[in-house]
């Protein structure tokens, strides 16, 4: 039975499950920072720090989980990471000071952060083990599904669960989930070979490259301080974050186990091309997600919830998107028009004001929906066919990493135009960078010759 379906419906199942709760965390705490500061009785612009917090736990810990995938063992990882969720669900639930909070995002960060690079490889394996000649198109698109369009779920989700229950539940329901996805982990995917190499700790730090590790977590943070420093930009961060890039790139060279491959980077610039994409259309995916959202609450005077439930349709359309695009493993097609969907939806923001009809939101956020699903799909199958087999979860990883560095870079964006106050004007600024970037990211499509290669491949592969 095995050999007939390689990738049954247990086998992907705790993989899929794993792969939602980290967008979903990052998304749904959106709706609770103002309950939390009351409980608290600290500042809104306090609790932000709870994002923050994940967000640099999951830049820092996606291609790391990679890494430790390859080296130990995705399952181990894996199983790993759901315990740290499930720890981090039940220190937040019960946390009395923004301390225990901010150690329970991290933890949480953390371990959902393996879940997708441990799947990645896992699919890789599998698919290699049963000679299959094509990406399976059918199970990374579900698992895309699962880890990226899920991230707009989470504001309905979030402002349901305070509405009802408070907001300790958006810490409390990791729990169940972790519970879930730990049995159907353990029982279902197949257990990690044996750890092959030296067991003494000089040895396994070697072999993970902790100096390259610590390393990049350095520069990400500093990379994340500055990003988050915005409107009033700290240069000592980007400054930090650029020598401390360079001695990290300066170790890498050298080192025979790199944590980040950057002879591989430099000469698989298809691969750099990918990342600079996906980070590129995240940023206008997020600022959607939270500066139009903030924008409809603020300008508009609607309540969390239903300015989530009006972003809902975007995750939604994705989601249909990503299925036939994933099946086919399409690539430069979906490409161009994910660049070309995010252009028109964002002039279509530069006309938008406080006495816009909701219905032409929903029209913007629909048409947002299809870049969000090509972007998903096409990037990932184009990641999938840039690199082997041993580098796929640290690549894979890293990819996160440039969507969380989009992402981030999106606040940046949304607190320089929203800083004073929130208006229609500032909105319509945000739309013109949106633009921009959308634009340029088009020219990169059109103009990246290696695209096409890959689509012969993949259309190869699939006859």
């Amino acid at each position: 039975m095995a050999s007939e379906n390689p990738f049954s419906w247990r086998f992907v199942a705790p993989m899929y499950m794993g792969s939602t709760l980290n967008p979903i965390n990052s998304s749904m705490l959106a709706t609770a920072l103002v309950p939390i500061s009351a409980f608290m009785r600290v500042s809104v612009a306090q609790t932000t720090i709870l994002v923050t917090a994940l967000y640099l736990a999951s830049s820092i810990a996606q291609p790391t989980a990679g890494k430790l995938s390859t080296e130990f063992g995705p399952r181990r990882v894996f199983l790993t990471g759901i315990v740290m969720v499930f720890l981090g669900g039940l220190l937040g639930g019960f946390g009395r000071d923004l301390t225990m909070l901010i150690v329970s995002r991290i933890l949480i960060g953390i371990g959902t952060s393996t879940a997708y690079p441990s799947a990645m490889l896992l699919i890789r394996r599998r698919a290699e083990s049963v000679g299959m000649s094509k990406p399976p198109g059918n199970v990374l698109g579900a698992l895309q599904i699962a880890g990226v369009i899920t991230a707009a779920v989470g504001l309905p989700i979030g402002g349901v669960l305070v509405d009802a229950w408070g907001w300790r539940t958006i810490f409390l329901v990791n729990i169940p989930f972790a519970i879930v996805a730990f049995v159907m982990a353990t029982l279902w995917i197949p257990r990690d070979g044996a750890i092959t190499g030296s067991r003494t700790v000089r040895g396994i730090l070697s072999r993970i490259d902790i100096t390259g590790i610590v390393g990049f977590a350095a520069t990400i943070n500093a990379l994340m301080v500055f990003l988050f420093s915005f409107p009033h930009p700290d240069w000592v961060a980007i400054g930090l974050a650029v020598v401390l890039g360079a001695l990290l790139i300066w170790w890498e060279l050298r080192t025979d186990h790199p944590f980040i491959d950057v002879r591989m980077l430099a000469a698989n610039l298809a691969l750099a091309r990918t990342y600079t994409r996906f980070s590129l259309i995240t940023l206008c995916i997020y600022t959607v997600l939270y500066g139009v959202t903030e924008w409809i609450g603020a300008a508009r005077g609607t309540s969390s919830l239903e300015a989530g439930l009006l972003i809902l349709p975007m995750s939604m359309i994705s989601a249909l998107i990503v299925a036939p695009v994933s099946k086919r493993n399409l690539v430069r097609g979906p490409l161009i028009v994910c660049a070309g969907s995010s252009i028109i939806a964002s002039f279509g923001v530069l006309f938008l004001t406080t006495s816009t009809s909701i219905i032409w939101i929903l029209l913007i956020t629909a048409v947002f929906g299809v870049t969000m699903g090509t972007m998903a799909s096409a990037n990932q199958t184009a990641l999938y066919l840039q690199v082997t087999s041993d580098q796929i979860g640290t690549a894979s990883g890293l990819l996160r990493t440039f969507g969380y560095i989009g992402s981030i870079a999106s606040s940046a964006l949304i607190g320089i135009v929203f800083h004073t106050r929130v208006s229609d004007g500032g909105l319509h600024h945000i739309a013109i960078v949106m633009t921009t970037i959308s634009a340029i990211a088009l020219i990169m499509t059109i103009a990246d010759r290696r695209l096409k290669t890959v689509r012969k491949e993949s259309a190869t592969a699939a006859s």
